[in-house]
């Protein structure tokens, strides 16, 4: 008995030391207990602290902020990407931003006009871009495919496209007043009373679609008191002309006889010579002037001898000196030509049929003049009865069925 305990215990004795035995009693596992799987531990369970809601509370807000910051990213690349990128248009057009439109407003007329994808990315960028700037009033060519930043920036420059205006010289201020009704650029009425005749100075100006005929004719007026006050100052010293008036109403005379650039000093010469010698200067537009006006004469009616004859206060075959007011607003060069004219002893001038002059210093070679232009009129009148009478007989030839509204049609 003794011996299995001690048997019993040496065995366990050498199955585990005593530094090694458990603490608790050892039982002993059958092979199937053994291959069963050990139960998990359990989860640890939360703290108070994690479980309190207002933890729980900042969790979800800052889920919230990183969702709506991701969001937030997103559009404002995707707006970004569209107001920078390539717009819609396939060709070049123009638009026109009124005076006192609004941003939204401009925006949505360019994406009812397909210059723009989206009006309020539109928006949305152009008041990042401005800042305290605005869009400028004006009509713009918008190139195919320009951006929305290229257009804010356009806009916000103020480049818009202009148009002229042309006033050529030695019209009247009637024809002007005429041609600025007429011009469809221009908005607005003109004033009822016209600036004094030779007031307009000539010249092309440019505007704006929506610029009011009204500062089109102050531009003029303006432009032609500072020409005249630069032409007056650089006078010859020797002229026969009293005031800037008087430089005028011959500068308009020298416009209305000759187109030509290189003629002018030389023609107000010949007017200058005539005043100094106490000579009336016969010149045929104050004729016209005398008998029409502003309107100016029809171009079918010729000027007949009674009409030199006639008097009027600007019939110059009549009057001695200058007419009292100008015959039509001259452009700086005619005033320039006047102010310091060609230094000749010409006294008379007559057309030589190639669009210029011949000028002469006496009574008989100015007929000589006269005479060789006379031939050379008759000739012409000659050469055009021949091709109006060769263009009846071939009308008269013409089979009486060619026309277009004949039954063969």
């Amino acid at each position: 008995m003794n011996d299995r305990n001690n048997q019993g215990n040496g065995i366990f004795g050498r199955a585990g030391d005593q530094n090694n035995a458990p603490s608790g009693p050892i039982i002993p596992v059958s092979p199937s207990q053994a291959l069963k799987p050990e139960k998990a531990p359990p989860p640890p369970k939360r703290s108070r602290r994690a479980r309190n809601q207002v933890v729980v509370f900042l969790n979800f807000i800052l889920s919230l902020v990183i969702f709506v910051a991701v969001i937030a990213v997103g559009v404002f690349w995707y707006g970004k990407t569209e107001f920078e990128g390539r717009g819609p248009l396939d060709r070049t057009t123009n638009y026109m931003v009124r005076e006192g439109a609004g941003l939204n407003q401009i925006a949505a007329g360019l994406e009812r006009q397909g210059i723009v994808t989206n009006q309020r990315i539109f928006s949305i960028g152009a008041k990042g871009v401005l800042g305290d700037d605005t869009l400028k009033a004006g009509e713009y060519e918008i190139k195919a495919g320009a951006s929305m930043l290229e257009i804010v920036e356009l806009m916000q420059s103020g480049k818009s496209i202009l148009h002229s205006f042309t006033v050529p010289e030695g019209q009247t201020v009637q024809q002007v007043f005429d041609r600025l009704r007429s011009d469809e650029m221009l908005v607005g009425d003109l004033p009822e009373d016209m600036p004094a005749e030779g007031a307009l100075l000539p010249e092309t100006y440019k505007f704006s679609r929506g610029t009011t005929r009204a500062d089109i004719l102050d531009q003029m007026i303006k432009a032609q008191t500072r020409a005249l006050e630069q032409v007056w100052a650089r006078r010859a010293p020797d002229l026969p002309l009293e005031t800037p008036e008087e430089l005028v109403i011959l500068a308009s005379i020298v416009e209305k006889e000759t187109a030509r650039a290189d003629e002018r000093p030389r023609v107000a010469s010949v007017f200058i010579n005539r005043l100094n010698k106490g000579m009336r200067l016969q010149s045929d537009p104050t004729i016209i002037y005398g008998l029409f006006g502003g309107a100016g004469k029809p171009s079918d009616r010729p000027i007949y001898k009674s009409d030199i004859e006639k008097p009027t206060a600007y019939n110059t075959y009549v009057i001695n000196g200058l007419p009292p007011t100008p015959i039509a607003n001259p452009g700086r060069e005619a005033m320039e030509a006047v102010a310091n004219p060609s230094r000749t002893d010409d006294f008379y001038f007559v057309a030589d049929g190639t669009g210029g002059h011949a000028f002469a210093q006496t009574l008989d070679e100015h007929n000589s003049n006269v005479a060789r232009w006379r031939r050379i009129e008759a000739e012409r009148e000659k050469a055009l009865a021949a091709e109006k009478a060769a263009a009846e007989a071939a009308a008269a030839n013409q089979p009486a069925d060619s026309g277009a509204g004949g039954e063969n049609n």
